[in-house]
């Protein structure tokens, strides 16, 4: 199992698999002609010279080398915002007290704002179903950390996550059902799919006046902040990195957004640029499994491996290691052990 870039040849087959991902992944369009642009627009970041992040997206794919079939993709964009705003809600408290009246009430809104623009978002995860369990989700995860370490001029120092809010199996969202249909009028997988050619109609429909929590719902109260039940493994996973929730929650499904600094993603702080050997498997001792990435751009491989490091401090490799990452002698390796 191996990360790579995107690339055009892949066309037919990531669009078989954006066919199996269901409601709510945007950036991963059903009709393949969005899905063509969207590889064009990841070649052409990757062959890009950049000083500082833009618009650049950069998409990879999750590829079985013994079948050729792809069964992942996930992505990077390297800063929301700049083309389009980027809106979330911010989880406020506000306080109404009368001492007159011995009243003091707390209550919660939701204000919507752009407080995330600029930053660098990880987008775009979804991995065939028949391939869940064991390591490729966390392979399909944390191989983006490895090239932020190895590309950090390319994206900003702030990291996001937008995760999936709470919705049934028939993709009705209890948050967009008390508050977003009051505005637009249409049904939450719309919505959500217009806002992949722009998002304008949100600054026209939506309320610019602080949302009060109360006034939702018990449904939809219940769920601001909460991810779906599918993406609470990929939330979990992200927590583990270094993630956290500041308070700020998707203006659709109120899924919430987490965020970290680059250097304090743990896959950036413990992965090492190290040399490397080749050695058979059988005479690794006490092999342990890693996240191994070439520090290469356009020609990027990730994959996982059983391996440990020698005296001298070499990592040592296999050779099926080697042909996934198509390592030339003398090139540097990125490691992290797969926590």
């Amino acid at each position: 199992m191996r990360i790579r870039p995107v690339r055009s040849a892949d066309l037919d087959k990531l669009h078989a698999l954006a066919a199996r991902s269901g409601v709510g992944l945007t950036t991963l369009p059903k009709k393949k002609e969005a899905l063509a642009e969207r590889i064009a627009v990841s070649e052409h970041a990757f062959a890009t010279p950049i000083e500082k992040p833009g618009n650049e997206y950069y998409l990879f794919v999750l590829e079985d080398t013994e079948t050729g079939a792809l069964v992942g993709t996930c992505a990077l964009a390297a800063a929301v915002g700049m083309q389009q705003p980027f809106y979330t809600y911010t989880v406020g408290r506000v306080v109404h007290a009368s001492p007159s009246l011995k009243i003091h009430n707390t209550v919660d809104t939701l204000y919507l704002g752009n407080d995330f623009t600029g930053c660098t978002e990880i987008c775009t995860l979804f991995l065939d179903p028949d391939y869940r369990g064991g390591a490729n989700g966390r392979l399909l995860s944390r191989s983006r950390f490895l090239f932020l370490a190895d590309q950090a001029k390319r994206f900003d120092n702030r990291i996001i996550a937008e995760m999936r809010g709470v919705s049934d199996d028939e993709g009705n969202s209890p948050f967009w059902e008390s508050l977003g249909r009051k505005f637009f009028s249409m049904e939450f997988a719309e919505a959500d799919a217009m806002c992949v050619n722009g998002n304008q109609f949100i600054a026209e429909l939506m309320p610019h006046y602080p949302i009060y929590v109360c006034m939702l719902t018990p449904e939809a109260q219940e769920v601001i902040g909460k991810v779906h039940p599918a993406t609470e493994p990929a939330y979990n996973m992200l927590i583990e990195e270094g993630f956290r929730y500041t308070g700020h929650v998707d203006i659709f499904d109120a899924g919430p957004t987490i965020e970290s600094d680059l250097k304090n993603i743990r896959s950036v702080k413990k992965s090492l640029r190290c040399d490397w050997r080749v050695a058979p498997a059988d005479s690794i001792e006490k092999p342990e499994t890693y996240l191994l990435a070439n520090c290469r751009l356009q020609d990027y491989r990730a994959c996982l491996g059983e391996v440990n490091f020698d005296a001298d401090g070499n990592l040592l490799v296999t050779d099926d290691i080697v042909r996934a990452l198509e390592l030339a002698p003398g090139e540097k390796l990125r490691a992290c052990r797969l926590f």
